[in-house]
């Protein structure tokens, strides 16, 4: 990544050797576009590289967005014609499979809506923690006439079940991060201003352990994970959803709405999809 010629939407910082942040910083909605799967792409990949980091704390510098659904004012293309990456997936569900089996703790310090990506995102990491004031987690994109890209229907199911993984990516609805940690969905919902703390102590803790025997331990419990080629046939059913008319014209009408501006449809998808389908 050329810091002189793009504008960094994902900032690395190595607090310590052992333990590294990653905040997403694309205001003012914190979408996900081209650039920043490329940036993924990079961050994943100095992960991969560094023999030292043990612990990865993804959290945003954007108030009330962790990370949100892709952009979509920008042309499909520049995200189809995008080289596979080393697992021979596409971008982004490649970034997603290889931060969920790097011998390396991440956590998601999740304050503000997850939605889509944001959501896939979590659910990637080896744990995720919310602030119950802001936190809104949501697979929305049945909603819109779409399917997601990034394995929710591979990986919701064997964390929360099969019938709560059907609720929350076929009602496309809002949760709340009480209602996450209920179903299993996150960690542990804390009060706003104990977050940081608490994530604070528990990455330092980690990360003074042993690396081998955290990639070990790790390793072992991925063996729980579907396989990861169901991560790209998601990708593949996303794609193909998106040049469904029923796709573009929900697209086209929650646009209308004020979709992917500041305002209350981002705030309330949950609610403006159920007005859609009215």
């Amino acid at each position: 990544m050329d810091a002189k010629t793009v504008a960094p939407q994902i900032r690395l910082v190595r607090n310590t050797p052992v333990y590294w942040r990653v905040t997403f910083n694309n205001a003012p909605l914190n979408v996900m576009g081209p650039e920043m799967v490329r940036q993924f792409q990079a961050t994943i990949a100095a992960i991969e590289a560094d023999e030292s980091v043990r612990v990865v704390v993804f959290d945003s510098a954007v108030e009330d967005f962790f990370l949100n659904h892709s952009d979509f004012m920008a042309p499909l293309e520049e995200m189809t014609s995008m080289p596979p990456g080393p697992t021979g997936l596409p971008p982004w569900p490649d970034f997603l499979v290889r931060l969920t089996r790097a011998p390396v703790v991440s956590i998601a310090l999740i304050r503000g809506r997850a939605t889509g990506n944001g959501s896939e995102l979590l659910l990637s990491c080896d744990m995720s923690f919310a602030g119950k004031e802001k936190t809104i987690i949501s697979q929305w994109e049945v909603g819109v006439g779409m399917v997601a890209g990034g394995g929710p229907m591979a990986r919701l199911p064997s964390l929360i079940g099969r019938n709560r993984a059907m609720e929350v990516l076929l009602s496309s609805e809002d949760l709340s991060a009480d209602q996450a940690e209920a179903y299993g969905y996150i960690n542990r919902a804390l009060p706003d201003a104990e977050l940081d703390d608490y994530v604070e102590a528990l990455a330092t803790r980690i990360s003074g352990f042993d690396k081998w025997a955290i990639g070990q331990t790790k390793r072992l419990v991925n063996a729980s994970l579907p396989p990861d080629v169901e991560l790209g046939a998601g990708w593949d059913a996303c794609i193909a959803s998106l040049g469904r008319p029923a796709a573009q014209d929900g697209i086209k009408a929650l646009t209308a709405k004020g979709f992917q501006k500041p305002g209350d449809v981002e705030t309330r998808l949950g609610f403006h999809l159920g007005e859609l389908a009215r």
